[in-house]
């Protein structure tokens, strides 16, 4: 369930409807670093840390186990958020024909693929090495089930239908990437995220994107602009690298 207007699948669903897998992990991974349970580790990796978030998440099922969600799950989708869920009366009105729901629940399915995430993160890894691992990828699978049953992908090759693309670029304009992250709830964070991908990373979450490898560094590779700049040193050896994106500031 999301909370804002005309929005009625989760991040990671339509990050997954926009650039596939890894998109998807980025969501979760970003999910758990608001809540407190990711922080960047060494360069280009991710490390899970002890929380509340991270206890809160529910145990995955051994393999070859259907899924069967249990009905406490609604709250705890919910858990180490800004906010509380609003009730249905709450939600704007917000009637989407061509976007089925899902008849399994899709806050169900991304607390699973944020489980997997959590559990692998135990030991240091870049998100390439988290998206290839097993358990994620059949977290992702999961995902992908509850999209097809929605009618959002098609069979057999698993793409997001026409009418979820033109859902995608209706949601896109209506939520552009945020000015500032200053303000902004948890949910329109990871919105924007699934949404825009590595331009709302360097809005949002700048220091934790750049040092857990989500977004690439820029590399500035002109050695006669480092010779002439002040601070550039010689310019002798390889290119040198900077946050793009940061603004400089504090903590994301």
């Amino acid at each position: 369930m999301n909370p804002l207007p005309g929005v009625r699948r989760t991040p990671h669903e339509l990050a997954l409807l926009r650039g596939g897998p890894r998109a998807a992990v980025t969501v979760a991974v970003v999910s758990l670093y608001l809540r407190g349970a990711v922080v960047a580790g060494a360069p280009g990796t991710m490390l899970a840390v002890e929380s509340e978030a991270g206890d809160a998440l529910p145990e995955l099922p051994p393999p070859g186990v259907a899924l069967d969600p249990p009905p406490e799950l609604g709250q705890a989708a919910w858990a180490g958020y800004d906010e509380e869920p609003p009730s249905d009366e709450e939600l704007p009105d917000a009637p989407e024909a061509d976007l089925p729901d899902d008849p399994v629940g899709s806050d169900w399915r991304a607390l699973y693929l944020e489980s997997a995430v959590y559990q692998c993160l135990h030991e240091p890894s870049g998100l390439r090495e988290l998206v290839r691992d097993p358990v994620v990828t059949w977290a992702v699978a999961e995902v992908r089930v509850g999209l097809a049953a929605a009618g959002l992908v098609g069979w057999p090759a698993l793409w997001a239908t026409r009418a979820a693309r033109r859902r995608l670029r209706v949601l896109r304009k209506a939520y552009p990437v945020p000015a500032s992250r200053r303000g902004l709830p948890d949910h329109a964070k990871l919105l924007a995220v699934a949404l825009h991908g590595e331009p709302a990373l360097r809005v949002l979450v700048p220091r934790f994107a750049l040092r857990a490898g989500l977004v690439p560094r820029a590399e500035v590779r002109d050695r006669g602009m480092l010779r002439h700049h002040p601070r550039g040193g010689t310019g002798n050896g390889g290119g040198v690298y900077y946050c793009g994106g940061g603004g400089g500031g504090g903590g994301d």
